[in-house]
């Protein structure tokens, strides 16, 4: 049978139940439906959120119209960090987000997106798919009603910018840092006082001085962003996230009512999203860093060494804490941390080998 005429014979108008809202109503007709996806990124931003809009359309492409899908940018139709509340009421139907700003609901969330000093894209990939990972990620959100499947990946992220130089621990000392996730409570143990603030409202917080310093993703979105306008100081390298992992949210009744080709599909494009969202941000942040260095005079500094080995330490303290906060999160903790422990351990001799012989003074091409 071909694929066209499986879809429009699929009853999915029968299948898919219609959710109470003070929201536009989906679409309807002839077998079609009109999925709602709401994010938590500005529009059209560079990686983000046209990694979203890209997804959008793959799935429509995929489906030949059968799943139409509508992106929705944050504060569009639901403010960005209640995007997940609408998914789970029905609200919406989907959401492209990251999984810690959920934390509020569990702390297990931190897990599924990133956490300090944990697992690399790469590494996050391999759990997910490979060793356990989806399983307990839909254990944790069937309890949201939300099915979750990885859509992106922004690869290790820097340090930040600051407004001043990072010398010693003192410099962190009353430092107002936009910082998220589990990274954000290191910083409070260092000191400095974490600030959660969605992407769009990053610039004028530091522009206006309301905080001091900020990381986001890497240069191609600061760039984007225009921190370089404020401060011209950017570190290296980030602790906090060194694989972020982004997320489409599937409203469970919705994803339920599908067919199962057409969930097949939903989770094929959100695969083929995640792959090509990683492989975009290394692709553009390195002709961005060369933009900002030569074009914008920002200043690159490493973090030093005795900073990082005391964030580590908290960084552990604060990981052992989530880990035991409940029953589910300690399973997630402890699937985690196992997994991270044979990464390390495999990765000394295979990529951080590699990464070490490749910076060697040889001679190489023309």
């Amino acid at each position: 049978m071909k694929r066209r005429a499986f879809f429009a014979g699929a009853a999915l108008a029968g299948a898919v139940a219609s959710f109470a809202s003070p929201f536009p109503a989906p679409v309807i007709a002839q077998g079609r439906r009109e999925l709602r996806m709401v994010t938590t990124w500005p529009k059209n931003f560079p990686g983000l959120g046209t990694g979203a809009e890209r997804l959008a359309q793959r799935i429509t492409e995929a489906t030949e119209g059968v799943l139409s899908v509508k992106v929705f940018s944050a504060g569009e139709l639901v403010p960005p960090f209640e995007s997940f509340d609408a998914v789970s009421a029905g609200n919406a139907d989907l959401y492209h987000g990251a999984e810690y700003y959920w934390q509020g609901k569990s702390p297990a969330y931190n897990f599924f997106t990133s956490v300090p000093f944990g697992l690399t894209a790469d590494e996050i990939n391999a759990w997910i798919y490979h060793a356990g990972g989806q399983a307990l990620w839909d254990e944790l959100s069937a309890g949201f009603n939300i099915k979750p499947l990885m859509a992106g990946n922004t690869g290790v992220q820097w340090g930040g910018w600051f407004a001043r130089e990072v010398n010693t621990l003192d410099d962190f000392k009353g430092l107002k840092f936009r910082m998220p996730g589990l990274g954000g409570e290191v910083l409070r143990r260092i000191g400095a006082t974490a600030v959660s603030l969605p992407g769009g409202e990053i610039f004028p917080a530091l522009q206006s001085g309301a905080i001091d310093a900020t990381e986001w993703v890497g240069p191609w979105n600061d760039l984007a962003f225009g921190f370089y306008k404020v401060t011209k100081f950017y570190y290296w390298p980030g602790f906090h996230e060194p694989g972020s992992m982004l997320s489409l949210g599937i409203n469970r009744g919705v994803w339920d009512g599908l067919s199962a080709s057409q969930r097949t599909l939903v989770a094929a494009c959100a695969a083929a999203e995640n792959d090509q969202m990683y492989a975009e941000f290394n692709a553009r942040n390195g002709d961005a860093l060369e933009t900002l260095v030569n074009e914008h005079g920002v200043q690159v500094r490493q973090m030093p060494d005795a900073i990082l080995q005391e964030i580590g330490t908290r960084a552990g303290e604060v990981m052992t804490e989530i880990g035991g906060k409940d029953p589910l999160t300690k399973k997630i903790y402890e699937s985690f941390l196992g997994f991270r422990t044979k990464a390390m351990r495999y990765s000394k001799h295979a990529d951080f080998a590699y990464w070490s012989a490749r910076q060697l003074p040889f001679a190489y091409g023309g």
